[in-house]
């Protein structure tokens, strides 16, 4: 698998469709080492090298930091039906499929 550059704060604000926005763009790249290095520490490594990622693992970057920054005070809300959990509670159901393909496990 080919490895890429991990995403800058301009990338995870291009996906949350504010790339124009330079407060966005600030917070974005002030979150994105984070969750990186959860990523990472996740994974054991593995799926990191020489400072890039996998494109698989950048698109998991990618969604958990957007996630992040949507909701920067992770603050609990609702609106109607709509509801939003408040802390950052891990990695979601298709992101922990990708990161565990790299994840050794014991046996």
């Amino acid at each position: 698998m080919d490895h890429v550059p991990p995403p800058t704060g301009e990338d995870i604000a291009q996906f949350l469709g504010q790339g124009d926005d330079p407060a966005v763009v600030a917070l974005a790249g002030e979150h994105a080492p984070i969750v990186r290095a959860m990523a990472q520490a996740y994974t054991r490594g593995k799926g990191f090298q020489n400072g890039q990622v996998t494109e698989d693992i950048h698109a998991v970057l990618v969604a958990a930091t957007a996630r992040l920054v949507a909701n920067p005070e992770q603050m609990s809300w609702a609106a109607g039906s709509a509801r939003v959990s408040g802390a950052f509670r891990g990695w979601t159901l298709a992101e922990t499929f990708v990161l565990n393909r790299y994840r050794k496990r014991a046996m």
